[in-house]
């Protein structure tokens, strides 16, 4: 929450964007004063007596690579001159490009393989708090 307090004081606009499903990450969104707007995640489907009928297959981060759509899609609309992607993931590590900068994440889970090739690997948030205080 003060990251993105922080950012946002800062008038930086702030996205997620997640392979998990819009409703959960809506939600997160919410707490952080995220605009849900900003949310680019996956969708379910049900059918109208409301049984699950799948995900929805248009959603850019419902196919791989997608992430990197995203960003595609928010530097465009936005004229962003940088992006920086945070991220916990091989997914999100393959989103820079397009993204300027990708800042890996183990403060829930330490995955190897991001670990070793993110140029910059932080575990927890109070990090990038400390960079932001220079």
């Amino acid at each position: 929450r003060e990251l993105v307090s922080r950012l946002h004081q800062r008038g930086v606009q702030v996205f997620l964007v997640s392979g998990g499903f819009q409703s959960i990450v809506e939600h997160v969104a919410l707490q952080l004063n995220i605009p849900t707007a900003n949310v680019f995640a996956n969708r379910l489907k049900f059918y109208f007596n409301g049984e699950y009928a799948g995900f929805d297959e248009t959603q850019p981060t419902a196919e791989s690579g997608g992430k990197g759509k995203v960003i595609t899609h928010l530097k465009e609309q936005f004229h962003f001159k940088k992006v920086v992607m945070i991220g916990d993931g091989a997914t999100d590590m393959e989103a820079c490009p397009p993204a300027d900068c990708f800042i890996g994440f183990g403060g829930n889970v330490i995955r190897k393989q991001v670990k070793e090739k993110a140029k910059w690997y932080i575990t927890h948030f109070d990090e990038l708090l400390k960079e932001l205080e220079e």
